[in-house]
């Protein structure tokens, strides 16, 4: 290992690529601590509770909506631009066909991203001034314009530095930009457990249970992420003047988990909306409602699962499409074993698929709840270690392995992942 970390630095441009990536987290690092002017931070760090929603969308942003700084909304208007823009080619002829263009037509669908960000931003930024308007100094127009702005600009900037990481450095730089928060939350979780430890409230017995279950978590979620179905190929010889090309097998890669943390994320939004109008109708049956949705219910937890099932066959639906896949493969004279080309194998692609994508919404229904899970097992409370943190950070960190091995072996070098 050590010896493959000394290859990535021997090479001049992985190591440029690496230390500006870091760079780049060190200046997301430093502006989670600079706050929005004309609030009282300390009052809104009451109303984040792990465990919840808000307790997710402030490990996200890696504290920093918590503490209510610069970049308290994070990147989350663009990730929330770009999923509306996928779920909306489906439906908008354009921008399929931009999808289907190649890198010329995603800089165009990144371009409407940017300004989808922009919108919803500012929309996001007044209804986070709005609701958190008790923590407000001086309540005001001018008061909620400068938070609305400050907000808007941090994510603008935000965007900015995603994209400087995807060009100068390594991996997706917005990806990297989430995972670099929820590990930063990662020390602060053990400083809260050990002040349990030395209060009594849990023994090294409950510390040492907690550890366990997290790394056969690690071991369980790498191994589903990697999962994939393989479906053999098989490619008819053609000539083409005097070249033979074709005549090999190959393979389609269904992935088990292809809705990635998504699912999660859109069942989390709609547990939430009952608990958000509460809090604006203060009228008795509205309460009741919500509270049957207070965060680890019996009832909150069967909906979410239930939800969570709906929106990975949903999603995944959307981002695969079974019949363009069919066409390729029937396009480049291939076929699969057994099946003729067309309908009939779009109908057994379309069959394995659902199979295994079962398999995926069973896999990440267990992992969101099973926060609630680690704390009646181990009783350590107050710390969050989701599946949906483990989810994005395991998947961005395979991804960047993967590309920091291409370019250790393009030099030639002894790859990173031995």
């Amino acid at each position: 290992m050590l010896s493959a970390l000394n290859n990535i630095f021997k090479i001049t441009e992985l190591r440029r690529k690496v230390l500006f990536t870091l760079a780049m987290f060190v200046v997301f690092r430093a502006g989670t601590h600079i706050p929005v002017p004309g609030v009282n931070a300390a009052m809104i760090e009451r109303l984040f509770t792990s465990g919840n929603l808000f307790g997710l969308l402030d490990m996200f942003s890696g504290g920093a909506l918590s503490k209510f700084s610069i970049f308290a909304m994070s990147i989350t208007p663009y990730i929330n631009a770009s999923i509306i823009t996928q779920l909306l080619t489906v439906v908008i002829p354009s921008l399929e066909q931009w999808s289907k263009e190649g890198a010329e037509g995603m800089q165009k669908i990144n371009k409407i991203n940017r300004y989808a960000a922009v919108g919803l931003g500012v929309i996001q930024a007044v209804g986070m001034a709005y609701g958190l308007r008790a923590a407000i100094n001086n309540p005001g127009f001018f008061s909620y314009a400068m938070i609305t702005i400050t907000l808007t600009a941090g994510t603008i900037f935000l965007m900015w530095i995603g994209e400087q990481i995807t060009a100068r450095g390594i991996g997706n730089g917005i990806s990297l930009i989430i995972f670099a928060g929820i590990v930063s939350r990662l020390p602060d979780g053990l400083h809260t457990m050990f002040q349990y430890l030395n209060a009594g409230t849990i023994s090294i017995l409950n510390i040492i249970l907690f550890a366990v279950i997290a790394l056969l978590m690690v071991a369980f979620v790498v191994a589903i992420t990697i999962a994939h179905r393989k479906v053999p190929v098989q490619y008819a010889k053609r000539i083409v003047g005097r070249k033979m090309y074709g005549g090999h097998t190959s393979y389609i890669p269904l992935k088990v988990n292809q809705a990635g943390v998504i699912p999660i994320i859109f069942a989390s939004s709609v547990l939430m909306f009952p608990i958000t109008i509460a809090q604006f109708i203060k009228v008795p049956w509205v309460q009741k409602i919500a509270g049957y949705f207070q965060w680890g219910s019996p009832l909150q937890t069967t909906v979410y699962v239930l939800l969570i099932i709906f929106f990975t066959y949903f999603y995944t639906a959307v981002s695969l499409n079974i019949a363009d896949m069919s066409d390729n493969i029937k396009k480049f004279g291939g076929f699969i074993p057994g099946m003729r080309p067309g309908k009939p194998t779009t109908d057994y692609l379309d069959k394995i698929m659902t199979r295994i994508t079962l398999a995926g919404a069973i896999f990440l229904a267990f992992i969101a709840v099973m926060p609630n899970i680690i704390v009646w097992i181990t009783g350590i409370s107050g710390i969050y270690f989701g599946g949906t943190a483990l989810l994005i950070v395991v998947g961005v960190a395979l991804d960047t392995m993967k590309q920091v091995e291409s370019l250790v072996l393009m030099r030639h070098y002894q790859g990173f992942m031995k």
